[in-house]
């Protein structure tokens, strides 16, 4: 009796024993990805293509706020505060992406800043709280009624709107949203002085390539040629083909960073493919590409990094 016991014990922990060795084979050929939701759609895209080119090992996007030990790959903004991704060695850039400020359309924001056409100096009054102006900017008027929103987040857009004209994100006029950027647009949606600014993913319709149909650009003090792409009835792809020809101050232009630990074979391979097929996808997803050279130079960094694991 005591064999036949013996034995079931033995078959059972033999049993288990395969169990868990299958599972931990199979997640060592699992890699996760911490995405903000603005390129979330892109780096699905990239796993969806991906997967038909290397099958043996699956790339997934992490899910909620996650153990930061178990995040692979990283995909952020080039000036995010990076206290929390210590474990990560490597950084490389595979796009840019563009900051236009926005408000309700036909709301009284919209009306009160009709045709004010705002240069990097007007912006910068209207968005932060500095009493240290230009003499040559005068204070408008209008901008004292409007409520400016911006976001809170850890990976908003708001340090690199801020950063472009020279200011800290705690200077902010108005109201912090928490959470994820695109609140921002359902924050101006309820207040009708409302002003805000997004990524372009955020701010135009992917499929139609207009900009979402509730939404307004504000004027900016642009070459009069550009005007009318920068305009409510311009279109994304207008956008992206002016500002990778040249980049006005009016605009925040961010690089798009991945974090990644230079180690693993896999994700350097997976990287490798990302800089050098990935990135046809920019477009589509509302991203700019890099310069020619800086491209180049990602993708040697990254092909140097995993010929010296093999």
């Amino acid at each position: 009796m005591k064999r036949i016991a013996f034995t079931i014990a033995l078959f059972l922990s033999l049993g288990l024993s395969s169990v868990w060795a299958e599972e931990n084979s199979t997640n060592n050929n699992v890699r996760t990805i911490k995405a903000p939701r603005f390129a979330r759609p892109l780096v699905e895209k990239w796993i969806e293509e991906y997967a038909k080119t290397e099958p043996g090992v699956e790339f997934q996007i992490a899910k909620g706020s996650g153990n930061q030990e178990n995040i692979d790959l990283n995909v952020e903004f080039d000036n995010q505060d990076k206290k929390d991704t210590k474990a990560f060695s490597h950084i490389v850039y595979f796009g840019e992406t563009a900051v236009l400020p926005i408000t309700a359309r036909s709301s009284e924001a919209a009306r009160l800043l009709e045709g004010k056409h705002l240069n990097a100096k007007k912006l910068k009054q209207l968005f932060f709280l500095n009493d240290d102006f230009d003499e040559d900017v005068k204070k408008i008027k209008a901008f004292e009624n409007i409520i400016i929103y911006s976001g809170s987040n850890a990976s908003s857009v708001a340090s690199s709107f801020a950063h472009n004209f020279g200011e800290e994100s705690s200077s902010f006029r108005g109201k912090r949203i928490a959470g994820d950027d695109l609140f921002l647009n359902t924050a101006i949606a309820k207040d009708p002085l409302g002003v805000t600014f997004n990524t372009l993913s955020n701010i135009f319709d992917l499929q139609s390539r207009h900009l979402k149909s509730d939404l307004s650009l504000v004027g900016l003090d642009l070459k009069k040629e550009l005007e009318s792409s920068f305009s409510d009835n311009g279109t994304l792809d207008d956008v992206l083909t002016i500002l990778e020809n040249g980049k006005p101050a009016e605009i925040t232009i961010e690089k798009v960073a991945i974090m990644f630990n230079s180690t693993d074979e896999a994700v350097n391979r997976f990287l490798c493919w990302v800089l050098e097929h990935g990135t046809q996808y920019n477009h589509q997803f509302g991203l700019l590409n890099l310069d020619q050279k800086v491209a180049k130079a990602q993708i040697s960094q990254v092909t140097n990094t995993l010929t010296a694991l093999k």
